[in-house]
């Protein structure tokens, strides 16, 4: 176990960064965002997240995190720490930010990017998370050329007490959308790297995030029956159920024009379940940073789930796919909203 205490170190900061520190603006203080706004800090840059009016009192200036850090060992290893948060509760143009990580929910993305788009002059936007429309449309109107997608590997969430819970896998994913913005990948790249982050590129971005949604589809699917994703660790049988949905999904992305071929590695559950089950109970139970990934996840009826869902769903309706598993547990969702 490793316990430490990071503060604002002005002087330590300058010594890391010389000619190289970038300004970050991370959108919200969310799970994402705070655990890559933290490693992103620790490397030297100045980060700052803008939350909404009137949270800046409600957060404080001061984060507590318990992760398993991946980054630090074969197994990860189990880093707590308190870090100095600077928030703020807008954004202008000339606020001279070099890069903007947008990682929200992909059922408020659309929210997000309509908010961004007057203020976030000539930064680059990485949008680091769920995308179920076409990705380019989804961002619009941030300027096309501004913007490189990508996956955070990472997940938890925040206790009673405001401790973030969660681990930090060692890499990340940073893609192609065949848009102009892809020349900035780069300059985006380095910065991850810099944050001891490992970038795996993924030459057809829009076909892995569409990919991962139905991975995600069939874990928050089976969610609901076994009463959140905490409590499928180590449950063959449940993971086995998650995959089995998913696997009925995957005619969901050949009709939506996705080379399954090309994304082997991000479906093999689906493809697999029975074998990819078993080992996914036995890294659940016994690995601490594949159990920490999902030991937050108590509640199967969050917002960001039911929209997994709803989205699936209505998709698979609209294209006439037959989804027996996946209609069986959305029908267990209290209709708070239509299938968008």
């Amino acid at each position: 176990m490793e316990t430490t205490s990071v503060s604002s170190r002005p002087e330590i900061v300058s010594i890391l960064v010389i000619g190289g520190m970038m300004r970050i603006l991370m959108v919200g203080r969310g799970v994402i965002a705070t655990i890559h706004g933290q490693v992103l800090q620790e490397a030297g840059h100045h980060v700052e997240f803008l939350v909404r009016p009137g949270r800046t009192r409600e957060y404080g200036a001061r984060v507590r995190t318990d992760l398993v850090d991946g980054r630090r060992g074969l197994l990860g290893r189990r880093r707590r720490t308190t870090f100095a948060i600077r928030l703020r509760e807008s954004v202008e143009p000339g606020d001279g930010f070099d890069l903007v990580v947008l990682s929200v929910g992909h059922h408020r993305l659309r929210e997000a990017v309509a908010s961004l788009a007057p203020v976030v002059g000539a930064a680059t936007v990485l949008v680091l998370g769920n995308v179920w429309e076409d990705p380019v449309a989804a961002v619009a109107p941030l300027p096309a050329d501004q913007v490189v997608f990508g996956f955070p590997g990472a997940g938890g969430g925040f206790d009673g007490d405001g401790v973030l819970h969660g681990a930090l896998l060692r890499s990340v994913v940073l893609g192609s959308s065949g848009t102009p913005g892809d020349r900035r990948a780069p300059e985006v790249r380095t910065t991850l790297q810099q944050a001891g982050l490992v970038v795996r590129d993924e030459p057809d971005m829009r076909g892995w995030l569409w990919s991962h949604f139905v991975m995600d589809a069939g874990m928050f699917s089976q969610a609901l029956t076994s009463g959140g994703l905490a409590a499928m660790i180590g449950d063959r049988r449940a993971l086995r159920g998650a995959f089995l949905t998913s696997r009925e999904l995957l005619p969901v992305l050949a009709a939506r024009g996705v080379d399954i071929g090309r994304h082997r590695g991000a479906t093999t559950p689906a493809r697999f379940p029975g074998m990819t089950a078993a080992s996914a109970a036995w890294a659940t139970r016994l690995l601490p940073i594949a159990r920490a990934s999902l030991a937050a996840h108590t509640d199967p009826h969050a917002a960001e789930p039911r929209a997994v869902l709803e989205d699936m769903l209505a998709t698979a309706r609209a294209l006439g796919i037959a989804t027996p598993r996946l209609e069986r547990s959305v029908e267990g969702l209290s209709p708070t909203s239509a299938a968008r």
